[in-house]
């Protein structure tokens, strides 16, 4: 009975998760409550998760990653040598790629690629490239080279915990290196040749407001009285302007209308929800024939006003925005700073009107400013100015306190003179102490939500454990693929990982499936290390959709990628780590 219960609670745990129906560290807490509610954990078990190590190791390499990129030890380097590319698209591919692997080989994934996404379109602005070919190969390269060493990713973290907690000692800091690495090195090899051919060729999205018709904004206009456009058809009217310009909605009072259905004239007071690109929606504010209806005061969109710019606001994973209703967020509410249009990541544009969004990772907001807030926009944590010069925010003053200190902790943890957790702790509190990172900045860094997320998936794993629901599951695992040996099972087990960690998060995916490894491994009556190795390099293999990997998701709206562009590097990256994964690991960690 408790084997179907926990059965239960896994199915809507992965079903919330993958839905997000409910933000996923409100799922993990649920997790922890049901697990205690229903008697399947004591207290004590169920709220373990928060002294584990893995957690803490976590928490501190957030830190430890936010500190080299605000003091620019990894950043400014990196926007240098892309520099030295001259406009070159290979070699800005290649430099864009190895800085990229390298610095993410020893950080955390998600800052590196938050860290380059202005770099890229600040370098495609500056020569004409696509930044749309070089944002996914740089998330995949990020991805690809987490897996060479154990601070890589959070997720080998997470693995090498759970191995100590199970009885297998932990991962050494290079103990992954001697597969990764080969991995990355053909993966990259693969990216570097098949993104040109492969990838969309769209526009630079902001180059002085120079975009295209593929870059389009949602926006609402409000039709003043002495509009030109009253007793007009909107969308004629709108499309003398533009051709590409749509008119989705017309809101008048408390009836919605949909031209696009019926014919219909424009009315004093109609709201419009439109879509076109930046340039469309500037030019008919200019001309005084619709208003912003969510301003409380006048804009002025004055060619060539050197008072005001207009930026591009790309809202990354840690923003605190998140979740927050556009209209009532505190940018909005910021002095001097006019959201304008919004770029969602997803595709429905006519559902929503814009004081009802809620603000979602990779969201780009077209807002205007005033030339005095751009220094304190690009030292806001919350969302990333795509105009920005990495170099200008940086504090290169404390560069080389923070390499110093990172340098110690990879010396330390890799010869073994002190435990992993320890030296992330400590590098984290020197981190603060020498002002490379400030402490308001340190807990913004935190991620709270991601540690949350973890310490829940580790009660729910322990629960499997506990009930003995991995080892029923392990046992109808073999006995699909028992006549094709070890190898085979663990290449099964590959393949389901990789598969998992497409639509879960690659650090839920490892801690779910780190018991049912366990307990094949011991089914079989071989090594559990081979197949604690195989959960490690499965669930970071999450090249092949958007949600798979945060990384993937942040470049989706910067580079207006759809859906099927994941697939078309990603599908082979996954079958590159799968092919590597089964004939290499037996032989490198034998059964």
């Amino acid at each position: 009975m408790t084997v179907w219960m926990v059965t239960g609670i896994l199915i809507i745990t992965l079903v919330l998760l993958i839905t997000e129906r409910l933000p996923v560290d409100l799922t993990a807490i649920g997790v922890m409550v049901v697990l205690m509610v229903t008697g399947i954990l004591s207290p004590l078990e169920a709220v373990a998760g928060f002294a584990n190590p893995a957690v803490i190791t976590v928490g501190a390499m957030f830190l430890i990653s936010k500190s080299m990129i605000r003091t620019g030890a990894v950043g400014f380097i990196g926007e240098t040598v892309i520099h030295l590319s001259r406009g070159k698209p290979k070699v800005a591919m290649i430099l864009a790629l190895l800085i990229v692997a390298l610095a993410s080989a020893f950080i955390n994934n998600t800052p590196v690629v938050v860290l380059f996404i202005p770099i890229i379109m600040s370098l495609s602005c500056e020569y004409d490239l696509s930044p749309s070919k070089l944002l996914i190969p740089v998330s995949y390269a990020s991805v690809l080279a987490g897996t060479c060493t154990l601070i890589g990713t959070s997720t080998n973290l997470i693995v090498s915990d759970l191995s100590l907690m199970y009885g297998y000692g932990k991962l050494s800091m290079f103990e992954l290196t001697s597969l990764g690495v080969p991995i990355a090195i053909l993966g990259i090899g693969f990216i570097y040749f098949a993104a040109p051919w492969f990838m969309p060729g769209h526009a630079t999205p902001v180059c002085e407001i120079e975009d295209s018709e593929h870059r389009r904004y949602l926006a609402e206009f409000e039709v003043p009285a002495d509009s030109p456009m009253v007793g007009r058809d909107p969308q004629q009217t709108l499309t003398e302007k533009s051709p590409f310009f749509e008119v989705f909605e017309i809101i008048r009072k408390s009836h919605i209308i949909y031209p696009w259905r019926e014919r219909v004239k424009v009315a004093p007071g109609d709201v419009l929800l439109v879509k076109g690109s930046a340039n469309e929606i500037l030019d008919i504010l200019r001309e005084g024939l619709v208003d912003l209806p969510h301003l409380e005061q006048d804009l002025h969109f004055v060619p060539g006003d050197k008072k005001s710019v207009i930026l591009e606001l790309i809202i990354p994973p840690q923003s605190t925005l998140l979740g927050e209703r556009l209209l009532e967020s505190t940018l909005h509410g910021a002095h001097d700073i006019h959201i304008i249009a919004v770029k969602r990541r997803t595709v429905h544009y006519s559902e929503q009107k814009i004081r009802e969004l809620q603000i979602g990772v990779g969201d780009i907001l077209l807002v205007q400013c005033h030339q005095d807030e751009l220094e304190e926009l690009r030292r806001n944590p919350d969302f990333i100015v795509v105009e920005d010069v990495h170099h200008e925010i940086i504090h290169k003053k404390k560069a080389p306190i923070a390499g110093l200190i990172f340098a110690a902790l990879i010396l330390f943890a890799s010869t073994g003179l002190a435990d992993i957790m320890v030296c992330a702790l400590a590098g984290a509190f020197l981190m603060i102490l020498t002002g490379c990172l400030p402490l308001r900045e340190a807990y913004r860094a935190m991620q709270a939500n991601v540690l949350i997320l973890i310490v829940g998936t580790i009660a729910l794993g322990t629960a499997m454990d506990k009930s003995g629901t991995a080892k029923f599951y392990a046992q109808e695992f073999i006995s699909l693929l028992k006549s094709f040996g070890p190898v085979a099972i663990l290449a099964g087990l590959l393949v389901f990982t990789s598969l998992s960690t497409q639509l879960l998060s690659n650090n839920a995916t490892a801690v779910l499936l780190m018991p049912i490894a366990v307990s094949v491994a011991l089914e079989l009556g071989v090594n559990p290390k081979p197949f604690i190795i195989a959960v490690c390099f499965g669930a970071s293999a999450c090249f092949a959709t958007p949600v798979g990997y945060q990384t993937n998701l942040l470049v989706y709206g910067p580079g207006g990628y759809r859906f099927s562009d994941y697939l078309k590097l990603g599908v082979p990256l996954n079958l590159i780590v799968l092919i590597m994964g089964t004939i290499f690991i037996p032989l490198i960690w034998p059964l």
